[in-house]
């Protein structure tokens, strides 16, 4: 069993809403954290059947345990709420009515949030559980991470190619193709192998539209719901104060670095290539997004790039730290550049290049070198921004 960083006491404390991309472990991480809540899993069948005829029988079932906002030992827990989002009015009436404490869970916010879903009025909390940190494995493997992505299943298999060929073909291509509103699957196939090639690339709505053969506003629509479904994320250029000119335009993500190479078809990922490099950069990014997350920390995560090519990956918050993701297992002054132009606007600002390099080290113009496994580190104890 992997202890992940989300706890019980993140999650019942109150009512919250629970969401994770398929297979990140929301149902394992429920059930071993409250063996004895009622769950009722809208996965299942005979029980989506049965609520979907009368989803009274939420309440009627609940009132029945005799449990009050006092004394309610465990939260109640609904696995995939977005398949019948008839029973929110259930809970938010027993959440009003009794005090009574839910855990709704949900892989696609989308259908909830497109559909004027009951959202119980801004009563619930959000979380959400990404795929595994680093954090989270006592023997983490960035090379495992970076070609098996870090889906439990996918990250844990000795051999992952099946279940990531499952998951493109059962999961995406279908549920995600039918949230998108595609009558054809050929398109939206091909849709989602260009997105993985544009992966941590500013998006061309009217270039990919082209390669898909479609609109560029169906393209708009189908990122839409990539990112309303968890499948990705878009990450905002820094735009504050800039002395020179920069891009504006975000730049797209997959939630998964696994999942990236199965659509583009990378194949096994070896140190030196561009793949690589690719991935690493990605898995960095991964990683700032869940901290951020499980951390309660609101500082933005941006990227910087000027119009004359020099750019950082990741900024956080207002310029406090700027982060290059470099797989090299040296550095060369090339690598350092961007850090270098950013520093001359940002003084202040705490600059890191993240490598494969054997130890830490500071250059003369005061940016650290750090380690992979050092960086690591310092961002889920809270060492990177200094307060």
């Amino acid at each position: 069993m992997i202890n992940r960083i989300v706890t019980a006491a993140d999650l019942s404390a109150s009512t919250c809403f629970l969401w994770g991309p398929r297979q990140s472990g929301k149902s394992t991480l429920l059930r071993s954290l409250f063996p004895e809540a009622p769950y009722y899993d809208l996965l299942r069948a005979a029980e989506f059947r049965r609520l979907s005829a009368d989803p009274g029988l939420l309440a009627q079932e609940c009132e029945a345990l005799g449990w009050t906002a006092a004394r309610q030992p465990h939260p109640i827990i609904v696995d995939e709420i977005q398949k019948l989002p008839e029973l929110l009015d259930e809970v938010h009436s027993l959440h009003s009515r009794l005090g009574l404490r839910f855990i709704l869970t949900g892989s696609s916010p989308r259908k909830l949030l497109r559909g004027g879903g009951n959202l119980l009025g801004g009563r619930a909390v959000r979380r959400e559980l990404f795929p595994l940190v680093s954090a989270e494995l006592k023997d983490f493997s960035l090379e495992r991470a970076l070609n098996h992505g870090t889906l439990p299943p996918h990250y844990l298999a000795e051999s992952p190619q099946p279940l990531l060929s499952a998951y493109v073909g059962d999961y995406l291509r279908e549920e995600v193709m039918a949230e998108a509103l595609s009558r054809s699957l050929p398109s939206f196939q091909r849709f989602l192998e260009v997105a993985a090639l544009s992966n941590g690339q500013i998006i061309n709505y009217a270039g990919v539209g082209r390669e898909v053969g479609v609109a560029a506003n169906t393209v708009r629509s189908w990122f839409e719901v990539l990112t309303d479904t968890l499948i990705g994320c878009w990450i905002p250029a820094w735009r504050k104060r800039p002395k020179r000119r920069v891009i504006e335009s975000p730049r797209f993500y997959f939630f998964d670095v696994g999942i990236v190479n199965e659509l583009s078809k990378r194949g096994e990922l070896k140190p030196g290539s561009a793949e690589f490099g690719a991935a690493f950069e990605h898995f960095i990014l991964l990683e700032l997004r869940a901290h951020a997350s499980y951390r309660g920390d609101r500082r933005t995560l941006s990227y910087w790039r000027t119009t004359s090519g020099f750019e950082v990956d990741f900024v956080l918050g207002d310029a406090e730290v700027a982060i290059e993701a470099k797989s090299s297992e040296s550095v060369t002054g090339e690598h350092l550049r961007g850090l270098r132009e950013w520093r001359e606007e940002h003084r202040d600002s705490r600059c890191i290049l993240v490598a494969r390099v054997p130890r830490a080290r500071v250059t003369e113009d005061g940016i650290e070198i750090l380690p992979v496994g050092t960086f690591l580190r310092a961002l889920w104890a809270g060492e990177l921004v200094r307060e």
